[in-house]
């Protein structure tokens, strides 16, 4: 819970902050309502994809995964400048927006004792509500101190490190997760 607490804070950040890194970079509103539109009409297949790849491999890879794909997320933001990096940046997001939630949830699931699921789902929805504390924050004082939005897009990439540390640190499942 505590690495999804992380790597969801990155999550929920770079979606949020979406639409005014794109005005930084001069992308006028009809293009964002585009590319907002892009990153939905990608994300279905790609929900497909990953459930497959859930089931055919395993919850954890597929969570993994999602974690890997922001982490390159953030990174590639460094070199953002051009509205080609823009829309590729979306349609990274599009690949792994959605999925890595569910997946989350779904692994969550299966860690946590049966007999306690309400309250652990209960606990579990009420860290995903404060998760997007701690990235606007860093992007924030990093974008503040630099003076580009990029560089604090960028910074989350730290979230996301340490969130993928400490998953890989989780027991595996029994079943293969």
């Amino acid at each position: 819970m505590v690495a999804y607490f992380f790597y969801i804070d990155g999550v929920d950040t770079i979606f949020t902050m979406a639409t005014a890194i794109g005005k930084d970079l001069g992308v006028n509103t009809t293009m964002l309502m585009m590319v907002l539109l892009m990153v939905q009409l990608i994300a279905f297949p790609f929900s497909l994809l990953y459930g497959w790849l859930a089931k055919r491999a395993s919850t954890r890879l597929a969570v993994l995964l999602g974690i890997i794909v922001y982490l390159f997320i953030c990174l590639y933001a460094l070199k953002l400048d051009s509205l080609f990096d823009f829309w590729f940046l979306a349609i990274l997001i599009g690949t792994s927006q959605g999925e890595l939630q569910a997946l989350s949830r779904s692994y969550f699931g299966q860690l946590i004792p049966k007999d306690a699921s309400s309250e652990s789902f209960g606990f579990y929805n009420i860290l995903g509500k404060f998760s997007a504390t701690i990235g606007p924050l860093v992007v924030g004082l990093v974008t503040q101190w630099t003076g580009r939005s990029t560089v604090g897009v960028a910074s989350l990439s730290v979230l996301f490190a340490v969130g993928l540390v400490i998953f890989l640190a989780l027991p595996k499942l029994s079943n293969g997760d």
